[in-house]
């Protein structure tokens, strides 16, 4: 076996690795299970009790 065979082998080899963990982490993102979080982070700009909190600290330092 030559070196530069030894690359491509190991070029392809990370790239489906890489690929592999792309689509776990999409699989990951997309599941039903993470709706509940994506809910709650969707309703965070309208939310005006987080913020609330923190006007009042701005002017006090």
């Amino acid at each position: 076996m030559s070196l530069h065979l030894d690359f491509e082998f190991l070029s392809g080899l990370v790239t489906l690795l890489w690929f592999l963990a792309f689509v776990g982490l999409w699989l990951w993102a997309w599941s039903g299970r993470r709706e509940r979080d994506y809910a709650a982070a969707a309703r965070l700009p309208l939310d005006e009790t987080a913020d609330a909190g923190s006007a009042g600290h701005e002017g006090s330092a």
